[in-house]
């Protein structure tokens, strides 16, 4: 059995399909997506639909995004977050409006459902953005640090490689884990379109909600495999440009 890691779709549900399709996906594989399923392009709702349906098949974990939360906030109370909206929230938006109460009830439910971290028997951490407690999410100050927090991925870039976990100067966050895998700030920022490990920490969103592909990754052999970048898949729409 494989342990696969998915980075944020955001609303890419060809790209989705694709990046199954090319990693030969069977009800044999543990998958684990990390957040951020909606906002920017126009799947959202299929996305949702489809990943409600793979978890009947195969073992499924699904991370919290800040997009996630977002949406699930809008759709529980019909509040508007501006700046949501300024950043693929109305994509979101318009596709929910389109369908009835009893289509989005098993959206909430999972959204309600949704974890914060996962962490697995190999002491290898899965969480959508990062932590800021030195003892880890689980005793984080504030639970949504974890799917908006970008200063576990800066450290770990601005980390010298060389620099031995007996240092004094080794940042205590990462020495908690094995393994972190992220998403959350693409890997695009800083021109790489490849999943990036830096340290211990890996980083998997690659862009997918602009003109990045989709990607997934081993985590046991660290096989990558990509969907096409998603502007070619939706050629017709600007993503979260």
């Amino acid at each position: 059995m494989r342990t696969l890691v998915i980075g944020d779709i955001h609303g890419g549900f060809k790209a989705l399909e694709q990046v199954l399709f090319r990693g030969k996906i069977t009800p044999n594989d543990k998958l684990i997506f990390l957040g951020d399923y909606i906002d920017g392009w126009s799947g959202s709702v299929e996305v949702v639909s489809f990943l409600i349906e793979l978890a009947k098949q195969n073992t499924c974990v699904f991370l919290r995004g800040n997009h996630d939360d977002l949406a699930h906030h809008w759709l529980k109370t019909g509040e508007l977050n501006e700046t949501w909206l300024q950043h693929g929230g109305q994509s979101s938006i318009d596709a929910y409006r389109k369908l009835s109460e009893e289509e989005i009830d098993p959206h909430l439910r999972f959204y309600e459902s949704l974890l914060n971290y996962f962490i697995d028997k190999e002491n290898r951490l899965f969480v959508h953005a990062g932590f800021t407690n030195m003892h880890g999410p689980q005793q984080e100050y504030s639970a949504n640090m974890v799917y908006w927090d970008r200063t576990l991925w800066e450290t770990a870039m601005a980390t010298d490689e060389n620099l031995s976990q007996k240092d004094k100067r080794f940042p205590k966050r990462l020495k908690l884990f094995n393994e972190i895998f992220i998403g959350h700030t693409p890997t695009t920022r800083i021109d790489k379109t490849q999943p990036v490990n830096r340290i211990n920490v890996w980083n998997i969103d690659t862009g997918a909600a602009f003109k990045g592909p989709l990607s997934m990754i081993d985590v046991d052999t660290k096989e990558v495999f990509q969907s096409d970048p998603l502007w070619k898949l939706y050629p017709d729409e600007n993503g979260r440009n």
